[in-house]
């Protein structure tokens, strides 16, 4: 059937006409999603004006009753499935015997029933891995809802199949610390995730050209406040360290090199500089480079120093 045999020319879907009459003049009264006006004198007959905002103030924090929580992108169903309880109500009071009997047998249930598919399973098996990584690695819940949405976008584009959901979960992870920024080796990632780094290098080359990945060079400036924490160097040799970085990363030498070894020479020359001679393979084990990396880098430095 035509369109046009449904919905008149002309036709507005806001405007509803209304079988009462106007009180001034008796002419026929129609409602939109304003106010409910007379079309013949145009007497506005009441106003009903819809307010999509939101119904409190900034003041009234304790008044948000009704909005319930916020969506969760860590959780395979946004955070709106029914938790049960298990020994005391929403009032806090103790349940009896019978009660709790009766919530563990919802509980089963709620169990058995709680995944759709073997894919929403895999999701809540994989967003449960960039979780249990993140909060191995201290990451802020910014960065963990990131890789979790990464984790979400790859098995949209069916990037999971024929690979192992931990090596994607730990490359979300991985993948979100490079878009931002962050300091963090392949290493770090692959010992909490439990699996071979090799398989989550493969991963995130994936993620990363199916993708698209908006992914950041790591700069050695970045590993500087690391690997002085580990150390525990003064902040003064972390001022000389993270200056001496920035100015190797102004004057280019820095492009194609270990960040981490680099930042490690820049530290090591900094301690040298304010009168502290550490072991230069102490610095590299912390920095999980060679001692010859270290010796190389020392040298640019130096001479970029002496210009």
């Amino acid at each position: 059937m035509p369109t046009s045999d449904i919905y008149a020319r002309g036709f507005d879907e806001d405007v509803q006409t209304d079988g009462n009459q106007c009180p001034e003049c008796g002419g026929r009264v129609a409602t939109n999603v304003q106010e409910t006006v007379c079309k013949d004198c145009g007497l506005i007959v009441d106003e009903q004006r819809i307010d999509h905002g939101p119904e409190w103030r900034p003041s009234d924090a304790d008044d948000k009753k009704r909005t319930g929580g916020p969506l969760m992108v860590a959780r395979h169903d946004r955070g709106l499935s029914t938790e049960i309880g298990k020994h005391t109500d929403a009032a806090g009071n103790t349940l009896s015997g019978r009660k709790r009997r009766q919530l563990a047998r919802l509980r089963r249930e709620q169990s058995r029933g709680r995944f759709q598919s073997k894919a929403e399973r895999n999701l809540a098996h994989g967003l449960g891995e960039v979780r249990r990584i993140s909060s191995a690695l201290g990451l802020s819940e910014t960065l963990r809802d990131q890789a979790c949405q990464l984790f979400r976008s790859a098995q949209n584009e069916d990037l999971l199949r024929g690979r192992s959901i931990e090596a994607i979960a730990a490359a979300s992870v991985y993948g979100a610390c490079r878009c931002t920024g962050r300091s963090q080796t392949l290493d770090d990632v692959a010992v909490p995730a439990r699996v071979a780094q090799s398989r989550v290098k493969n991963a995130y080359q994936t993620l990363n050209a199916e993708l698209g990945l908006p992914a950041k060079p790591v700069q050695p400036s970045a590993f500087v406040p690391r690997l002085v924490s580990e150390l525990a160097c003064p902040d003064e040799v972390r001022r000389q360290a993270r200056m001496l970085a920035e100015r190797a990363e102004a004057a280019g030498v820095t492009d194609g090199v270990h960040p981490a070894g680099f930042a490690a020479a820049c530290l090591y020359e900094a301690l040298c500089e304010c009168g502290r001679h550490p072991l230069k393979t102490r610095v590299a084990e912390v920095a999980d480079v060679c001692v010859s990396t270290v010796r190389t880098h020392q040298q640019t430095i130096i001479s970029l120093t002496a210009e």
